[in-house]
């Protein structure tokens, strides 16, 4: 369970709500007030939290009682209407219901009929986006959702019990312990995968496009959010960002000069890794742009109506000084990850290689209704300095890399913003933003199977395909120049 940001300024007359709050972009749950920096912003808040979602962006606002819409006459009927079909509920029907059932009902139903992302938080999914922010539980490092009755893999964390056991995005668990658990609750299913570390777990997982399902056990393990992690390839810095929490901005630059320290010299360049990372706070994802460009608008978003526009630019002082950087996509990138993807992109300081990104953009406010309870709902979209929206039609790669070591990647069903219910139309189509279809022609270039590259020791054939770009490359170049030729001139495939 985890996804935004953004509440509509307040007039005299009649005030929404209060303005203090912070904004996510992705999966992370409620925690403690940070603050911002390193970042300059129109209209920017003061208070900063941490919240929770699954593909979002966030902020945390209390509602005053001045929020209240406006109710007419039309609107006082519906209510009879409402009331009349609760009573004979109540009355009539042939078990007997509780209060709390039927208005916790009412309420999932009407927020049901806005969009996927708006929602009501109870106690108990308060707790569990707590939990999940601060790490530090026994689990198996999966973030899941819910669709259809089914429990569905949103992605697993890298370097966890889920991660080593070889879980995909996509996958459904149908079984825990040999127990089925469709039709049952997404707060009960978690329950269940969380645990004291050390014991184990089975599930039973259906994966789209193989005919029987799969067995895992799993033994599990306190789950630490690690948000940023480095590495050094040959002469190449290479980054992964797993998630948006309130360090990543920091560890990610921190990630940079470790790199810088560890080679002696700085690197040919750069790959940033925001392959299933489902998202995170806005703000960390506004680092982290920041922390690559010189200047420039980074991302605005956008209320209702038409005088709500936040705009955030970046500060001078590009930490990887203009370096070449390739940013690493997927179908699981989304929302803030998008909205830095997109950044580096509008401005020429990246390259975006691999696939299509989620398509998740808009902006969602966590508003707080009591002690242990919200309402995360949909209050804006965002957009990329161009001016794009990446609502359904995510962020297109300059290069697009299949991922040629996954055996099943031509024949696993993949799922994106568009293909949730309810979904927000893009109004700002145009021919670089509108849902596109999949070419399914194969590339000439890509023709290696998972069992050729692996005898070559090529595990991560997207990574490696951007580590030999980088290595191509070569040398501090100015990346809107290298832009045009790698997308003239894209390097071939098949030697290592």
């Amino acid at each position: 369970m985890s996804d935004h940001a953004g509440a509509a300024p307040a007039s005299p007359a009649q005030p929404r709500f209060s303005r203090a709050g912070a904004r996510i972009a992705g999966a992370i749950p409620l925690h403690r007030g940070i603050a911002l920096t390193g970042v300059s912003t129109v209209r920017m808040k003061s208070k900063l939290l941490q919240a929770a979602a699954l593909v979002t962006t966030i902020a945390m606002v209390p509602v005053a009682t001045g929020a209240m819409a406006a109710a007419d006459t039309s609107t006082y009927r519906e209510m009879d209407t409402f009331l009349d079909v609760y009573n004979r509920v109540k009355a009539d029907y042939v078990d007997k219901v509780t209060d709390e059932q039927l208005i916790k009902g009412a309420i999932d139903g009407m927020l049901a009929a806005l969009d996927p992302h708006s929602s009501y938080v109870d106690a108990s999914d308060f707790d569990n986006l707590r939990i999940q922010t601060e790490g530090n539980y026994g689990g198996l490092g999966l973030t899941v959702s819910m669709e259809d009755g089914a429990v569905k893999v949103v992605s697993p964390q890298e370097d966890t019990p889920a991660g080593r056991a070889g879980i995909k995005s996509g996958d459904f668990i149908t079984h825990i312990d040999g127990k089925l658990i469709y039709g049952g609750t997404l707060d009960e299913a978690t329950a269940q995968m969380r645990g004291k570390p050390g014991t184990k777990i089975s599930l039973t997982l259906v994966r789209p496009g193989r005919d029987k399902p799969i067995d895992v056990t799993l033994v599990r393990e306190v789950i630490v959010q690690r948000p940023v992690k480095w590495e050094v390839k040959g002469d190449v810095g290479y980054i992964n960002i797993n998630t948006f929490s309130e360090a990543t901005g920091a560890d990610t630059r921190a990630a940079v000069m470790a790199i810088d320290k560890s080679l002696g010299h700085k690197p040919l360049g750069y790959v940033v890794d925001l392959r299933e990372n489902g998202g995170g706070l806005l703000t960390q994802a506004i680092e982290v742009s920041d922390a690559f460009l010189e200047r420039g608008e980074i991302v605005s978003q956008r209320g209702r109506e038409k005088d709500d526009i936040e705009r955030y630019f970046a500060k001078p002082g590009d930490v990887a000084h203009g370096l070449p950087i390739i940013v690493l996509t997927d179908s699981g990138t989304a929302s803030a990850s998008e909205i830095v993807a997109g950044a580096l992109q509008d401005h020429h300081r990246a390259l975006v290689m691999g696939e299509r990104s989620f398509g998740k953009g808009s902006v969602q406010t966590l508003l707080q209704l009591g002690p242990r309870t919200a309402l995360r709902l949909t209050t804006a979209r965002y957009f990329t300095p161009s001016g794009r929206s990446v609502q359904e039609g995510g962020i297109e790669p300059d290069i697009r890399v299949p991922q040629l070591s996954d055996p099943d990647y031509k024949s696993r069903p993949v799922f994106r913003e568009a293909d949730l219910r309810r979904h927000l139309i893009n109004e700002i189509k145009s021919p670089d933003n509108a849902v596109l279809e999949e070419d399914t022609k194969d590339d000439p270039r890509f023709t290696a199977t998972p069992e050729s590259l692996k005898k070559q020791g090529v595990e991560d054939f997207q990574l490696w395909y951007a580590l030999k770009t980088i290595a191509r490359l070569g040398g501090p170049q100015q990346v809107a120049a290298v832009t045009q030729s790698m997308a003239s001139n894209p390097p071939a495939a098949g030697k290592k």
